[in-house]
């Protein structure tokens, strides 16, 4: 465990960036974002995560 670049993103369906929650160098260790999603509209959203060469995508269903 290291420090590492991290960046967290969010994406539309359509593939655009909705919103960067996350980029910068990070600490190992356990570390939570929190999303603000009260402007944003129901639907299929993915969250992308780089840190170092690990790359993760999830999807995310947000439900008003």
């Amino acid at each position: 465990p290291s420090e590492v670049k991290v960046i967290l993103e969010v994406y539309d369906i359509n593939g655009r960036l909705v919103k960067e929650l996350q980029r910068g160098i990070m600490e190992a260790g356990y570390h939570s974002v929190v999303w603000d999603a009260n402007s944003y509209a129901s639907g299929m959203y993915f969250v992308k995560m780089v840190s170092g060469e690990f790359v993760k995508t999830q999807k995310l269903m947000l439900v008003k």
